[in-house]
Parts: C-alpha cells; structure tokens; sequence
C-alpha cells in the first residue's frame, strides 16, 4: 500500500493548525480545482470525533463521492480520518502537529489502496501518488497562508 509523508511549517500556534486542517470550511476552498463540496453528515465548521462528512468532487474528469470519519483525536496534537465509503478499497489519513519554538509542523501521513488488484497498483505507482502529494502539497500551502496571514480568525470565527 503506498503511503505519502508531507511535512509543512506553519509560523502558526498548532491548535490553529489543527483546527484549520478540520474545517469543512477551509477544506472546500483549497479543494476548488476539484469543486469539493460537503453534501451530508458534517457540512461546515469543525469536524470533530466520530462525525462524517461526505465529499462530492471532480477527479479525472469523473464526479465522484467519498464519506470520511474522524476515527482518532487528540487535541490539538491529532487526529484521523478514514474512508467509510467510497472509490478507494481503503484509506486512513493521520494530521499530526508538533510545535517547536514557535513554528508548527503539520504532518500527513496518508496511508491508501486503491481497488482492482494488479491494475489499480500500476495506477498508484504511475498517477495517484504523486496525483495525492500535489493536492495535499497544495491543501497544505493554503492552511499555511491562512494560518500565518491572520485570516484564520475570518474561517474559525464562522465554526
């Protein structure tokens, strides 16, 4: 199974960090290229444990739906979201935070199999990790520009 490992460093306190990277919010606008939208359980705010939330968007020119869980949290350090439903036979996604003089680095560690035995393999080596690196690469971008340019105050406040 591959696994992607993105560290980024935040000039950000880790409980804004964490509470961005949980935002139904936040995540729909650095989700834009993809038109990701929350269409049931959670919609807006902060997700928190147990809850779902179920993405629709656009990937490879096909419109598809995934349900996440938030199976493990620990705040602000933590937490986890896995696939309930949805096109990948399995994923677990981990946000890690580690703050050090001043600086918060947000870790992701995302962990996935795609279905269709052989194929879908071949698929992940040749498209999809690095397909999942950019766009959490880039989720992770606009957390960070949010996180150090004070408009965290703006997407937290409607949570």
């Amino acid at each position: 199974m591959p696994i992607i490992q993105i560290s980024t460093k935040i000039k950000a306190p880790k409980e804004i960090c964490f509470d961005l990277s949980r935002s139904i919010d936040l995540h729909q606008v650095s989700m834009r290229q993809t038109n990701e939208k929350a269409i049931a359980g959670r919609t807006s705010g902060l997700i928190e444990l147990g809850e779902e939330v179920t993405w629709e968007a656009t990937h490879f020119g096909i419109q598809q739906k995934l349900t996440a869980k938030i199976t493990r949290f620990d705040y602000p350090n933590s937490f986890r979201d896995e696939m309930a439903k949805g096109a990948f036979k399995k994923f677990t996604h981990d946000h890690i935070f580690i703050e050090k003089n001043g600086e918060t680095e947000m870790q992701d560690v995302f962990d996935f199999e795609s279905p269709f035995g052989w194929v879908g393999k071949i698929f992940n080596q040749l498209i999809l990790e690095k397909y999942m690196t950019q766009l959490l690469t880039k989720r992770n971008q606009i957390i960070k520009e949010i996180a150090e340019n004070g408009k965290w105050k703006e997407i937290l406040k409607k949570s």
